[in-house]
């Protein structure tokens, strides 16, 4: 089958939306599909296009058998609302040009954001007479009107329509959390267009690694400390000053440090706050290599997820799932309505605190660092949660039974032995909720020791 994948976001950013849709890609190459991706030049998270693509219009290259098709977008590094229209309508503008340029799709998965694509995504589908699957990372513009973002009431009603637009044109829409259901449902979108498929994690990539020996430990001068860690996006949605309010009022241990991974101008500020509430338990560095990832994220003992009190509720980071595949606990200063805070409580892996509350996100890391048979617990449940419903290689069969259901319903080989069965074929994935109790060790020199502290997922009192 030939697959086009239109996303804004692609290799080589190291974060978002950019390795999921490049493993997706690549997973469907090694599948037998063709694929094409029609993406931006690179920009992000720095907001400025990288080195080796400045000066081009459009660029062609192969990457693992993905062929990759990029266009010049209009990019700020500190961009207004205006840079921002800019750039998604540049993106718009100059990508169909390379999509209509390349081989006729089977079949075409369109990511949201950035929400102005679908206008090229249905004229590409209506131009080859193909299927369109939208997939939703975010919903706009509901998520930029609830920060603040977006209050023109002028432009709210431009991608309003838009985003009807979007929904009506997309044979199907992929959403990554039942979050998106209901708000789309209260939109007038029928049920039967929409199907759940939960973003993922290679996990053969990410896993647990010892913190024993470990090179990030060892270069940054971590080992014996507890290590608090936040790696990801620092933006308007994330509030990283909690994180740093937090650090501060346990700078008196000193076997604490926070850890916090982002782009350059986001730690520039963050560093601004630490000079001024005397933080200095944390350390700020720069993104790491993509294959240094897995031992970085080993390093450890306690991984951070952190949203502001007004993110809309249907929204879920990535990193989640990764920080689940590494086998960390996980505390998640998040709104508790939220779909990250289902998702944590139910992983059983972690601890929610009130979000933009540094004294709770404190407390909490103070007495994880005093009970490491909890730490140890929750890690063990959140690696076992992330094998049981992240993983990458059950993420691939859904999409790829998906695009054959809407495109060869009676050649497929998946549905074809369905229907020979005399049933009608389920494109929508059963998601069952794991039912195991959760499992508490303590791991010393010589043995393993089963018990029964804390129910994660809970507050620690």
């Amino acid at each position: 089958m030939r697959i086009l994948i239109y996303s804004y976001n692609y290799h080589p950013e190291p974060i978002g939306i950019a390795p999921l849709m490049t493993e997706l890609a690549e997973g469907l190459v090694k599948r037998g599909h063709e694929v094409r991706v029609v993406t931006a030049m690179p920009n992000y998270p720095q907001r400025q296009i990288y080195e080796e693509y400045r000066g081009k219009f459009f660029v062609t290259e192969e990457k693992n058998g993905v062929k990759i098709q990029r266009s010049f977008v209009w990019i700020r590094p500190q961009p207004n609302l205006l840079d921002r229209i800019l750039l998604d309508a540049s993106f718009a503008l100059t990508s169909f040009v390379p999509a209509l340029s390349g081989w006729r799709p089977d079949v075409i998965l369109t990511t949201s954001p950035s929400l102005p694509c679908c206008v090229p995504a249905a004229l590409l589908g209506w131009w080859n007479r193909c299927p369109v699957i939208l997939n939703l990372q975010d919903i706009l513009p509901d998520a930029a009107i609830h920060v603040g973002l977006l209050k023109n009431k002028f432009l709210i009603k431009v991608f309003q329509t838009l985003e009807k637009f979007a929904y009506h044109t997309a044979t199907k829409i992929s959403v990554i959390a039942d979050g998106f259901i209901d708000n789309l449902l209260q939109k007038g979108v029928a049920a039967s267009k929409m199907i759940k498929i939960p973003n993922w994690v290679d996990i053969d990539f990410i896993r647990p690694l010892s913190k024993v020996n470990n090179e990030f430990r060892s270069t940054h001068n971590l080992d014996g400390k507890f290590v608090v860690m936040y790696s990801g996006n620092i933006a308007l949605t994330q509030g990283l000053e909690t994180v740093v309010l937090a650090a501060s009022k346990l700078r008196h241990i000193e076997d604490i440090v926070f850890v916090i991974v982002g782009e350059a101008k986001g730690l520039l500020r963050l560093q601004r706050e630490c000079d001024k509430v005397g933080a200095n338990n944390v350390m700020l560095l720069p993104f790491q290599k993509r294959e240094k990832l897995p031992i970085m994220l080993a390093a450890a003992d306690v991984s951070l997820v952190v949203q502001k009190k007004n993110v809309i509720s249907f929204n879920m980071p990535s990193k989640i799932q990764v920080a689940l595949a590494s086998g960390r606990a996980i505390v998640a200063s998040v709104p508790d309505t939220g779909t990250a805070a289902k998702a944590i409580t139910q992983s059983r892996g972690g601890i929610v605190v009130p979000p933009e509350d540094p004294n709770s996100l404190a407390e909490t890391i103070l007495k994880l660092y005093s009970a490491p048979e909890v730490v140890n617990s929750l890690g063990y449940n959140s690696r076992k949660y992330a094998v049981e419903n992240y993983s990458f290689d059950n993420a691939l069969n859904q999409y790829e039974n998906l695009f054959y259901a809407i495109t060869e319903p009676v050649t497929s080989p998946v549905v074809q032995s369905v229907i020979e069965l005399g049933v009608q074929p389920v494109v929508q994935p059963v998601v069952i909720q794991p039912t195991y109790e959760p499992i508490y060790y303590t791991v010393t020199d010589d043995k393993v020791t089963r018990t029964k502290i804390v129910s994660p997922g809970t507050r620690l009192e």
